[in-house]
């Protein structure tokens, strides 16, 4: 008989699933989380469980927040549970089931953050961390920059005692932390963003120019912002996980996340009231951080987007079906080697090569689940971070962008939603509603979509990338995807 999830249950749980082996009530905030989704509760929730599974930092714990509707609705499937969440590693003939412990509240989520603001007076929460999604970030993605006429951060700015996004909670936090004398806490984005710690400094201290220039140079001088580099695919969460936990392992949880076995955290050691000692459960500090970020962003984030619009006009639905499918596993691996390894900087430690062959394998794992549409959603905003750098950097040095502009030319007639069998594509973005006619209209004139300059930038007017994306969009409305796939896989797509 299935166990609902609960502290109380936890020891009527089958052995072989692993439980937190510290009391909870021994645990003491430090750390609040915006933006509590999956990959939170499979990546830094889990270190910090590690750790306080040694006994360590037991000051550590965390305390969920959010500003979203979705935020919303994790909280009341966690609060039923006492705050635990069920990870369940997958891999081939190896599942591993725990249940995590490290948070122990969630602040009441509402359209005010002023919750949060007041939950952030107590100096015991010294780092707050974020994963708010690439596009939460308020910049403009042709140039990366911070965008100080966001709908969000012109409400922030009029409405700072009742600010409603997460840069107006945080200046709202910080500047009533000055106003009290105590030390600001760290801010440490946890988001698939380059040098993720300078745009949110940016996003914090440009909304406070908009507001009072000395908070502004307070943010600058004394709020640390640490880069960091996350990895581990979390897919989403459906019934159908909830099933299989319930099933085979005799949990009922409400949310469960189920992930891959692999995990990497690279840190920037930029903490000045304090840290929890992760190196101490596998955590990497070094001053490096862009080297591995730039790596990860370029070869798997890339990779994700490479399989994402083929997979998804070919009508596969599993990122493993995806990797078994010859087409796109070719378009894959000879996109990486020829276009987009070769412009990775060196990484210290870091074989690329194998780095590449271990993501290709993680991507694989047919226990994982992670689905195409993951993959696939919030490509205006996932485009110009994950592929159009590594477009950028060929044509500088005077390269061939045809697979590239292949890919791009993919995710523009992925945008006109529908298959190559003519079956509807739910488009999951926030600009859905411009990229679509954009797209449609590309099918006669390409130079349509590369207009949305806030995506693409100058590249619309590079011709290179112009001529070679509407060469690869002819041939895909004209011969369908595989048959370009092909093509560009004969060397006959130029």
């Amino acid at each position: 008989m299935a166990q609902s999830l609960s502290l109380h249950n936890l020891t009527l749980l089958p052995e072989a699933i692993a439980t937190p082996r510290y009391a909870r009530d021994a645990l003491r905030a430090g750390i609040l989380h915006i933006g509590v989704g999956n990959f939170h509760r499979a990546h830094q929730a889990v270190y910090l469980d590690d750790l306080f599974n040694l006994g360590k930092n037991l000051d550590w714990a965390i305390v969920g927040a959010g500003v979203r509707s979705g935020d919303a609705a994790m909280r009341q499937a966690l609060e039923s549970q006492d705050w635990l969440t069920t990870v369940l590693e997958l891999e081939p003939g190896a599942n591993r089931t725990r249940v995590t412990g490290s948070m122990i509240g969630f602040v009441p989520v509402s359209e005010s953050g002023k919750a949060i603001v007041d939950t952030l007076d107590d100096p015991a929460i010294r780092i707050v961390s974020l994963t708010v999604t690439e596009g939460g970030y308020c910049i403009d993605p042709a140039t990366g920059s911070f965008n100080p006429e966001h709908p969000e951060i012109r409400y922030d700015a009029s409405h700072l005692d009742t600010p409603r996004g997460v840069f107006g909670v945080l200046l709202a936090a910080l500047r009533r932390r000055r106003e009290r004398n105590l030390a600001p806490f760290t801010i440490m984005s946890c988001d698939n963003i380059p040098h993720n710690g300078r745009v949110a400094m940016e996003a914090v201290a440009g909304l406070a120019d908009l507001i009072d220039p000395s908070l502004a140079a307070y943010v600058r001088e004394a709020v640390a912002f640490p880069n960091s580099m996350v990895d581990r695919i979390t897919p989403a969460t459906t019934d159908r996980e909830r099933a299989i936990l319930e099933e085979r392992f005799g949990i009922r949880d409400n949310w469960p996340v189920f992930c891959e076995p692999f995990r990497q955290w690279v840190l920037e050691d930029r903490f000045p009231t304090g840290r929890p000692a992760l190196e101490e459960v596998g955590v990497t500090f070094t001053p490096h951080v862009a080297a591995f970020e730039l790596m990860k962003l370029r070869i798997l984030n890339g990779g994700h987007a490479a399989i994402a619009y083929p997979a998804a006009l070919l009508g596969i639905h599993f990122v493993h079906d995806a990797m078994a499918d010859p087409l796109v596993r070719g378009f894959l691996d000879k996109l990486e080697a020829e276009e987009i390894i070769p412009h990775v900087p060196p990484v210290p430690g870091v074989d690329l090569i194998g780095y590449y062959q271990l993501i290709a394998r993680r991507f694989s794992n047919p226990d994982v689940g992670d689905t195409v549409p993951r993959l696939a959603q919030d490509g205006s905003n996932r485009q110009p971070k994950f592929i159009l750098p590594s477009t950028r950097a060929r044509l500088q040095a005077g390269a061939d962008v045809t697979g590239l502009a292949l890919e791009s030319a993919l995710w523009c007639r992925y945008c006109a939603a529908t298959t190559d069998a003519g079956e509807q594509i739910l488009l999951n973005d926030a600009n859905a509603e411009r990229l679509t006619p954009a797209a449609l209209a590309a099918r006669g004139n390409p130079g349509v979509f590369l207009e949305l300059h806030d995506i693409f930038g100058d590249l619309a007017a590079v011709p290179q990338f112009r001529s070679r994306f509407q060469t690869a969009l002819d041939s895909i409305w004209r011969e369908g995807t595989r048959a370009t796939l092909q093509r560009y896989l004969d060397g006959k797509l130029g």
